[in-house]
């Protein structure tokens, strides 16, 4: 009898797939059988993601999934992007579309909340750098948008696991991301909530990655294949997933998560919660096995994104992988700090980098056809340079020295972002697979059959990341 098969959901703010893990003579194969292009849209003066075309097309994805599995689907688990949530209305259905974190309706509340509770002190509390875009800035500022606060609330990828299985949780990894976990407890800071007058009833139960939260429900439940389907609270941070998906220890090895954004770090046993860290603008975040996630956010890839969306609009479309190509010859001015709010903005990103050269005394860069590769080395010689001071700060509040750097993600396909960072920074560098966020999901699901309930070992998660890597490329 064949082993039934297993799907892994991921949710990115460029696109979202569904993936197909099934086993062929006792080895696994991947297949990413639907991708739906994605991103956050205008609703008048707000930034919003479209859930409703997200949902149906991953609806389309998972009955394409379920007739290529006749043996059936044993689990199905979902992981995506930190920090964004649904409201529920009383009958269960969204409330409203949800707000993009890069709306800026947070930065006025952001400057409020800092007034009453100084960062200094949500940072030692909860171990997560208090960015502007947040959970806890987000469900702070509802009330000005006219959102009940009351109202249930519920993380994007978990909310897909409401839809499929009619269960509200936060699970560990993407709760800690809110900015309202105690770091010692691992639960919700009750007093946090009670400080900021967030009303304490509208959040879900929090979770540990890899629990059972019941069967398929709903249309989907008709099919043969989702009969006995169980809805898995994988790790549902796509970077926990990602971390999750590498097959060997990451003792002495810093990670680096390149796509939309940039997460440069290393796992720790304990949190640092140091004034250093915090200036630093390092975070501490849940892991799929129990430790903690200790990396900073550098503004990624999205500088390039929106800059080849304008370029598009003019009529100068480009081919990523010959952009690159092109950029590895070009000569440039200078590098840019990534990080600047401007840069974290939408639209207009060749002239806010324009803006930048110019702030630091470098000449701008005429955008007109044939400059675009000079922006991309812009681009990438820039975030190399955050790279290597990412890692030079990390090495600094470890007091111990890093041995490599495994790139996964997107950015490992950029061939010349890794030759630059190898050159900053002067470590070895390695790329895992592209699609780690699949790998690290589907490992876990395969954990969570052998633990019984039990806390996930880093060993078993290791041991499914290493046969899944071995044996199957996402395709």
């Amino acid at each position: 009898m064949q082993e039934p098969a297993r799907i892994a959901i991921d949710l990115g703010a460029e696109s979202c797939r569904v993936s197909l893990l099934r086993w062929r003579d006792g080895t696994p194969a991947i297949d990413l059988v639907h991708r739906i292009p994605n991103g956050p849209v205008h609703r008048g003066l707000s930034l919003c993601w479209p859930i409703e075309t997200i949902l149906a097309g991953l609806e389309e994805g998972l009955r394409k999934a379920a007739e290529l599995a006749p043996e059936g689907i044993a689990s199905i688990s979902v992981d995506g992007w930190s920090v964004d949530y649904a409201r529920l209305a009383p009958d269960g259905q969204l409330l409203r579309e949800p707000f993009c974190y890069r709306d800026e309706r947070t930065v006025s509340i952001k400057d409020a909340t800092d007034a009453i509770l100084p960062p200094k002190n949500i940072f030692e509390r909860t171990g997560a750098l208090p960015h502007r875009i947040n959970t806890v800035y987000q469900l702070l500022a509802d009330p000005k948008d006219r959102v009940d606060p009351h109202a249930p609330w519920v993380m994007l990828p978990e909310y897909v696991l409401y839809w499929l299985g009619g269960r509200r949780v936060a699970e560990y990894t993407n709760a800690t991301h809110t900015g309202l976990v105690d770091l010692k407890t691992g639960d919700w800071d009750r007093e946090l909530f009670a400080l900021l007058q967030i009303p304490f009833e509208a959040a879900p139960p929090i979770v540990r990655a890899g629990t059972l939260l019941g069967k398929v429900q709903g249309p989907l439940a008709a099919l043969d294949a989702f009969r006995e389907t169980q809805v898995v609270a994988s790790a549902c941070h796509d970077t926990a997933a990602a971390i999750a998906g590498i097959p060997t220890s990451l003792s002495s090895t810093a990670y680096i998560s390149s796509g939309t954004w940039s997460l440069v770090g290393t796992l720790t046993k304990a949190p640092v919660t140091t004034q250093e860290a915090l200036e630093a603008r390092y975070t501490n975040l849940g892991a799929a096995t129990g430790e903690l996630c200790f990396h900073t956010l550098v503004n990624g890839m999205w500088l390039l994104k929106q800059c080849m969306e304008a370029w598009s609009t003019e009529g100068r479309a480009w081919d990523i992988e010959d952009l690159i190509a092109q950029a590895a010859t070009s000569s440039f001015p200078g590098t840019i700090n990534v990080d600047a709010e401007p840069l974290l903005l939408d639209s207009g990103m060749p002239e806010r980098i324009n803006h930048q050269l110019w702030r630091r005394r470098w000449a701008t860069i005429p955008d007109v056809a044939g400059n675009e590769p000079v922006f991309a080395r812009v681009i990438f010689e820039s975030l190399a340079d955050r790279y290597a001071s990412a890692l030079a700060s990390l090495e600094e509040m470890l007091g111990r020295k890093l041995e490599r750097i495994h790139i996964l993600g997107g950015g490992g396909r950029n061939k010349l972002l890794t030759e630059l960072t190898a050159q900053r920074t002067g470590l070895p560098v390695e790329t895992g697979q592209t699609e780690s966020s699949t790998i690290g999901n589907l490992a876990v699901q395969l954990a969570a059959g052998e633990a019984s309930g039990q806390p996930l070992s880093a060993e078993t998660v290791r041991k499914w990341a290493a046969l899944l890597c071995e044996g199957s490329t996402v395709k």
